[in-house]
């Protein structure tokens, strides 16, 4: 996998797109502003009312969903996963494969930045595993371990 000015912070939704496979509606990272391979990574998700899941969660009171949350949180450690090991993409896939620990702290809705740090990684083979917080306003909003493995596609 070769990705444009893989040294350089930020790195913006453009090279986002480079490390994860995810795109609109399900790309949930806007920006990292900070990284230090192997260890940690920072990433922002701006919430917006033109986010797809607001129309029924809930109208009149737009409450991005938990799991989504998480989402963001999985996808960034997918970004910090692909910057601190050289891995062999080739037919593969990085997936998501489990959580513990949730905790969800406060809602999050429209106007909020969700500030997305992971943390404590770990590495076992073809399995990940790391802590991941979610702020807003500096305030832990969700927090939760995260796991992940790099399978092949074939498997799938």
């Amino acid at each position: 996998m070769t990705v444009e000015n893989a040294n350089t912070l930020p790195i913006d939704v453009r090279q986002i797109m480079q490390y994860i496979p995810h795109r609109y509606p399900f790309l949930l990272v806007d920006r990292v502003v900070a990284c230090t391979p192997g260890e940690s990574l920072e990433a922002i998700k701006n919430v917006t009312i033109n986010e797809p899941y607001f129309q029924g969660h809930f109208p009149g009171l737009p409450v991005m969903p938990g799991v989504l949350q998480i989402e963001a949180l999985a996808q960034a450690g997918g970004i910090l996963v692909f910057r601190s090991f050289d891995l062999d993409m080739t037919d593969k896939i990085f997936m998501f494969t489990g959580i513990e620990k949730v905790k969800f702290r406060r809602p999050v809705v429209p106007g909020d930045q969700i500030v997305l740090r992971l943390d404590e990684l770990k590495r076992k083979f073809q399995l990940f595993k790391m802590r991941g917080t979610a702020l807003v306003d500096g305030e832990v909003v969700t927090e939760a371990a995260l796991s992940a493995a790099l399978v092949s596609r074939g498997d799938i």
